[in-house]
C-alpha cells in the first residue's frame, strides 16, 4: 500500500543478512538447514514505526530473532560484509525510496496510534538478488513446522 509498486518485488520480510557469497551456496544452505531444524517458531513484537530517512519501517522486537541472528552470524562470519557485521536492528520496511517529506508524512500519520498484534516467524527464506528481480532459492522451516 505504501511501498512504490515498481520496487515491490518481495512480500513482507525481515532481512537478517544482505549479502552472502553465491560461491558458498552449498555451505550456506547446510547451515540454514541445520539451524532452522533446531529453532522453534520465534515470537515477534511490532512496537512502533520508525523513520528510515527516505522510508518508514515497522520495528521488530524479538530475543529469539537476535539469538538466531547471532548463531547464523557465527556460521557466516568469514563471509559477512561490514553492513552484515553490524548489530541487527530488525524491521519490516513498509515504505522506501520516497522523498523525506513523504516518509515523514507517513510516519507521523501512523506513529500516534500504532498498534499491531504480535506474530511469529516460522522459518527462513534464502533469496538471490538478480539486479532487480529476486530468485527464491529455498525455504527452511523451523522445528515443528
Amino acid at each position: 500500500m505504501h511501498f512504490p509498486p515498481e520496487r515491490n518485488f518481495l512480500s513482507a520480510h525481515i532481512t537478517l543478512f544482505h549479502a552472502l557469497p553465491g560461491s558458498e551456496l552449498a555451505a550456506i544452505r547446510s547451515h540454514l538447514q541445520r539451524i532452522s531444524a533446531q529453532t522453534p517458531a520465534i515470537e515477534l513484537a511490532f512496537p512502533h514505526v520508525r523513520m528510515l530517512g527516505r522510508g518508514v519501517a515497522v520495528e521488530v522486537m524479538s530475543d529469539g530473532l537476535q539469538v538466531l541472528h547471532e548463531r547464523l552470524a557465527a556460521c557466516f562470519s568469514a563471509w559477512l560484509t561490514p553492513q552484515d557485521r553490524q548489530r541487527l536492528r530488525p524491521h519490516v520496511t513498509i515504505q522506501n525510496k520516497v522523498s523525506v517529506q513523504q516518509a515523514r508524512e507517513l510516519h507521523d500519520w501512523l506513529a500516534p496510534e500504532w498498534e499491531m498484534p504480535p506474530g511469529q516467524a516460522s522459518g527462513l527464506l534464502l533469496w538471490e538478488y538478480k539486479g532487480g528481480p529476486w530468485l527464491d532459492i529455498e525455504e527452511f522451516s523451523f522445528a515443528g513446522r
